[in-house]
């Protein structure tokens, strides 16, 4: 692992208004995550982390505060500027899913590539077969998601946020929606990609999937109250 700063906030702020009622949902978060981390983020439903997330993610811009991601300050980048590094530099892994229905596996995982200016049409499929590959999906690339248990599913959505070789794997109770089986098949392959050099941030309700990674960052109420290091990851992986 790297003792490369690949996250940094300061001070994270993010605050609703609705009807004139004002919602605090992170107040000062502070947190720094290195290359090749793997962190869990847990906490009660409402405590902040799914709010925490979107914000890791360019999906949302912080109210207050500072986030650098690498080298750049990307708290006050406008939408425009966000959706061009989030598509480069993040790779999104839901508990839905989020596959489009009517697209093969294929099509699925390529998608995102397409909106890469970079990247030239056989770049694109190369780097789609590679991950299809990766999660063991292969030989489904011409299936449609309706075809697929909900297992294989989430492989083709991790092929998905891995293709585009992003600097962050942001999961998002990424086995919510699976049974004990397919949830230690999915919290393995984070654990392959973890171990070849990949930066993920989990959100778990799942105590035992929370124990897979390095580090338990714990909220509540918007706030970060516990950041420990998990030596339950070793004993797991041994």
């Amino acid at each position: 692992m790297s003792g490369e700063t690949l996250i940094e906030l300061k001070n994270l702020q993010k605050t609703f208004l609705t009807e004139e009622v004002q919602t605090n949902a992170l107040t000062e978060v502070t947190l720094a995550v290195r290359k090749g981390e793997y962190v869990a983020i847990s906490g009660p439903s409402g405590c902040g982390k799914s709010t925490l997330l979107s914000l890791l993610g360019l999906l949302d811009a912080p109210t207050g505060g500072e986030y650098r991601l690498g080298n750049s300050v990307v708290s006050g980048l406008t939408r425009d500027q966000r959706a061009r590094i989030r598509n480069k530099e993040i790779g999104f892994v839901f508990q839905a899913f989020n596959l489009i229905s009517d697209l093969t596996v294929e099509e699925n995982v390529e998608l995102p590539l397409t909106y890469r200016a970079d990247l030239t049409k056989e770049q694109r499929k190369q780097m789609v077969s590679f991950a299809l590959e990766k999660v063991d999906m292969g030989h489904r690339r011409k299936h449609f998601p309706s075809q697929l248990s909900g297992g294989q599913q989430q492989r083709v959505a991790v092929a998905r946020a891995i293709a585009g070789k992003p600097s962050l794997i942001l999961a998002d109770e990424p086995t919510g929606n699976l049974d004990s089986k397919n949830a230690e098949a999915v919290m393995a392959l984070l654990d392959v990609l973890h171990g070849e050099g990949s930066t993920i941030v989990m959100v778990t309700h799942d105590p035992r999937s929370a124990l897979r990674a390095q580090r338990r960052v714990d909220m509540f109420d918007g706030r970060i109250v516990s950041d420990v290091a998990n030596r339950a990851s070793d004993q797991l992986a041994a």
